[in-house]
């Protein structure tokens, strides 16, 4: 009995896409391949305050990298609360869009199709994919910048809750009325373990004119209010004690943090970036330790490992124009669907 014939395979479609990160101050835009490698990148200075020049920023971007690829779809990544169908930003801290239809906005310039998404949502994808979560199904990332950013990706889809708004990690109280945080409430886990916390801690020993700080005080001439968190990071690099002091304390109360999101949400590796990880081991060292401490079940379960990004500032368009491919297939089978469905019905017409 001859075997039966093979189904034959259909190469998938590999399209080139676009992904876009948009920040307060700036814009990274690149090409991206189905490998994650980045075709080409480019950077454009812009006020978040402007709507029509950030959205007129976006589409010069695109329509340059088309002159040069065959672009088939757009990803958005942008710092706010994006809506479950990624359509519209609702609201943005630091950009002027309240209940914005960006994507339908962008799709109607551009005539491909978009997607709009949370900056940490691409990030975490981003990473996943490409990045420091390769090989794991399950990955909680955090973004260390003035904030937290995070996002979960369960079993290779970033999960985005009920109303796309999940995710929010750096809003968890931790400490009953403790700091107070810019979104109104007290003790959120930012106020503790981010580059607003190193600040804000660097300045204090600065103003009580703490003898451990006189390296501190030398960076910023004394004033206070010209103190970085990069230089606090820099200085303990270098070797100075209370900035690695410092350092260790955000990673502490990083690591406290996590513990509760791994108890939630069991991933398989813990990914730490933005610009304070740039601190590295000094940073990493006591998080994987205060993770293990807090850890619920400690000793009797798999501990996942916390590790460091490694796609540094492109993760974010990487992790968008991925996003973009997906919808850039689902657009093109739609078309396919809809060809078949016309050539059906015109035979159908003509009997």
């Amino acid at each position: 009995m001859a075997a039966p014939a093979r189904r034959t395979r259909v190469p998938r479609w590999d399209p080139l896409t676009v992904g876009v990160d948009i920040g307060g101050t700036k814009i990274l835009a690149g090409v991206v391949d189905s490998h994650g490698s980045v075709v080409e990148v480019q950077r454009r200075p812009t006020t978040g305050h402007d709507v029509a020049l950030v959205e007129d920023t976006i589409v010069d971007l695109v329509q340059g990298f088309q002159q040069q690829y065959d672009v088939a779809a757009v990803g958005v990544g942008a710092a706010g609360f994006v809506d479950a169908s990624r359509s519209t930003v609702m609201f943005s801290p630091h950009l002027a869009w309240r209940d914005e239809p960006l994507r339908d906005r962008l799709t109607a310039r551009m005539s491909i199709p978009v997607v709009v998404d949370n900056d940490a949502n691409t990030t975490a994808l981003g990473e996943s994919r490409f990045g420091a979560g390769v090989g794991h199904r399950f990955v909680l990332c955090i973004t260390l910048g003035t904030g937290i950013g995070g996002a979960i990706v369960l079993d290779g889809r970033v999960y985005r809750g009920a109303n796309g708004m999940a995710g929010e990690f750096g809003h968890m109280q931790v400490v009953p009325d403790g700091h107070r945080c810019p979104c109104g409430n007290r003790g959120c886990w930012e106020q503790y373990a981010s580059g607003n916390a190193l600040e804000r801690e660097a300045r204090e020993l600065v103003v009580a004119r703490s003898p451990m700080a006189h390296a501190l005080r030398e960076l910023c001439g004394d004033d206070p209010d010209q103190l970085s968190g990069p230089q606090v990071t820099a200085a303990a690099q270098a070797g100075d004690p209370i900035s690695v002091e410092l350092i260790a304390d955000v990673g502490r109360w990083l690591g406290t943090g996590v513990a509760g999101l791994v108890a939630a949400f069991d991933p398989s590796a813990v990914i730490i970036g933005g610009g304070v990880s740039d601190a590295g081991e000094l940073l990493l060292a006591p998080t994987r330790d205060s993770m293990v401490r807090h850890l619920v079940g400690r000793g009797y379960r798999a501990e996942p490992p916390v590790v460091p990004a490694v796609l540094g500032p492109q993760a974010g368009f990487i992790g968008a124009a991925d996003m973009a491919r997906s919808a850039a297939r689902r657009s093109r089978r739609a078309d396919r669907r809809r060809d078949r469905r016309g050539r059906w019905f015109g035979v159908r017409d003509e009997l």
